[in-house]
């Protein structure tokens, strides 16, 4: 699971854990976090290590699936999770704040599932890509993010096509308004902003890691054999 120090992927790192996968948490600069999230995994019965890689990297992506093969011998599961964002109107829009969301949440999303089909064995696996509704519920201020995300709705669906004769299925997860650390640190979940997301979301909340968790865990398991290609708004309603 990329990006799995904190938010959407710690939560998804610790369901994955708790349905009986082998968990490597990855981090870019989060250490501790990292390793916080691996203790709760093992405290509860699971297994867990961290790894670091910026997977905005092409030597350091290589290397950590190389080290994940090592510890646990086989790969599954991937969850493209890791991601940054940052909003700002078109004409305040860096070239360096462009390029850092188009390196690590597209580019970074196509180099990991480039390196992960040298690792999926006959039996196939699941790729997972976390995408956004941004994609689809268009906000001023937000061209880059939604870029990027957008791409990754391409990636998904280019990705599904290819590698079905492989058994490789790849799905996507659009979450809606969810509470995490980043979200908070950017002023998204003000009080504010989170009665606005509450009274646009017709499930009347927001969303938790947990609630992103919960279905990435199905589409990597065997009850989703049939799924590829799809991505799936898990939104509460917001649309």
């Amino acid at each position: 699971v990329t990006g799995a120090a904190k938010g959407i992927g710690a939560g998804i790192a610790k369901a994955m854990a708790a349905a009986g996968a082998s968990v490597v948490v990855n981090y870019v600069s989060d250490r501790d976090g990292a390793a916080r999230i691996v203790a709760e995994i093992e405290t509860a019965g699971g297994n867990a290590c961290a790894m670091q890689a910026n997977i905005s990297v092409v030597a350091e992506v290589e290397q950590l699936f190389s080290e994940a093969i090592a510890r646990f011998g086989r790969l599954d599961i991937l969850v493209n999770n890791a991601s940054v964002f940052a909003f700002a109107a078109l004409e305040q829009t860096t070239d360096a704040h462009l390029r850092t969301m188009l390196d690590t949440n597209l580019w970074g999303t196509i180099i990991t599932c480039r390196a992960a089909v040298k690792h999926f064995g006959p039996h196939g696996g699941s790729i997972i890509n976390i995408g956004s509704m941004s994609s689809k519920r268009f906000s001023a201020g937000a061209v880059a993010y939604t870029a990027t995300k957008a791409g990754v709705t391409g990636v998904t669906g280019v990705l599904a096509v290819e590698l079905a004769s492989r058994s490789i299925r790849v799905n996507q997860i659009n979450p809606g308004a969810v509470d995490t650390e980043g979200a908070r640190a950017i002023g998204a979940m003000s009080d504010e902003a989170r009665a606005a997301y509450t009274a646009s979301t017709p499930l009347g909340r927001v969303g938790t890691p947990a609630d992103i968790a919960s279905v990435a865990v199905f589409l990597a398991s065997d009850a989703a054999g049939w799924i590829t290609g799809e991505c799936l708004a898990v939104s509460g309603g917001l649309r």
